[in-house]
């Protein structure tokens, strides 16, 4: 199964899981050095921005979490703001008892993806 992608607007490349199976994809092949996103609530795609973070701006990452987000569960329940948890790859972990599809992180930063702007990206999605 492949994984959504998307482009930023300076040419960063997101990729994000399907479903739970996918979303364990997303996180085996992200870097250590590499952002990861997910929304704070459960039922999100984990997505992953395939570039170093020291070369990923707060732009990028701020349009991933409307990506993110505009695919949560949150999203799709609420229509409000979205909070979106964004690490490293080197902040990821999973022990045995977890299903798939599920991670902890050691520490975060939260954005908030607002809702405006998911609405307009989901709209230009659309279009697409």
């Amino acid at each position: 199964m492949k994984f959504r992608e998307f482009t930023t607007s300076s040419g960063k490349k997101v990729l994000a899981g399907r479903n739970a199976e996918n979303n364990e994809r997303v996180i085996e092949q992200a870097e250590e050095n590499e952002i990861v996103l997910h929304t704070e609530k459960p039922g999100s795609p984990f997505c992953n921005i395939k570039a170093d973070k020291k070369e990923v701006s707060e732009k990028d990452i701020y349009e991933a979490g409307i990506f993110c987000a505009s695919h949560s569960h949150d999203w799709r329940n609420n229509k409000k703001d979205v909070v979106v948890h964004v690490f490293s790859g080197k902040d990821i972990y999973k022990n045995k008892r977890m299903k798939t599809g599920t991670f902890e992180v050691k520490k975060f930063r939260e954005i908030i993806a607002g809702k405006n702007h998911i609405k307009n990206f989901k709209n230009k999605d659309a279009d697409n």
